[in-house]
């Protein structure tokens, strides 16, 4: 535009440059923790199997450590967090069901036969083991078959309906 004419992305406080920011932020956090996963062994394939056998237990460490970290750390934001705008920050409990059991197990198997979680599988495919380009594609069409199975697993295994969206946000 000419003199006196603001392209929408130059205007103080603008969306689109407050979300940059804040994705390079998420960005940059999140690479710092795939650089820990990466360098503890929490993504490497032979301690988790390791793990599983009870043969290595450096895992159930970094495991444990992050427990006793995390609980306090959510318990102080439970009492006194608040949001960027001053609202109270509330945690909702999710309802127990059947779901989380089979769930639960489901994760658990392909945690134990391709050795990494979602997080890993990231972390493991941006250290060039192309393997874990199978993990991600075996994520991403089981995710799809859920979500797509959801509704007729509600009433066999009693689960709540799907809630679609990433709430107030």
């Amino acid at each position: 535009g000419g003199r006196g004419c603001y392209h929408e992305s130059h205007l103080p406080g603008d969306p689109v440059n407050h979300l940059s920011r804040w994705t390079l932020f998420y960005l940059a956090l999140g690479t710092f923790f795939g650089l820990v996963l990466s360098r503890s062994g929490a993504a490497d394939y032979n301690y988790i199997q390791g793990m599983f056998l009870f043969k290595e237990f450096q895992l159930y460490g970094i495991i444990g450590t992050a427990v006793v970290l995390t609980a306090p750390g959510l318990w102080l934001i439970k009492r006194y967090g608040k949001t960027l705008d001053g609202r109270p920050i509330e945690i909702e409990r999710k309802p127990g069901h059947r779901g989380n059991i089979y769930g639960g197990i489901l994760f658990g198997i392909g945690w134990s036969i391709t050795g990494m979680c979602p997080g890993p599988i990231l972390v493991n495919i941006g250290e060039g083991k192309v393997y874990a380009l199978a993990a991600l594609a075996g994520t991403l069409v089981g995710a799809g078959v859920f979500g797509t199975l959801y509704p007729k697993l509600t009433a066999p295994f009693k689960l709540p309906p799907l809630q679609v969206g990433t709430g107030e946000g």
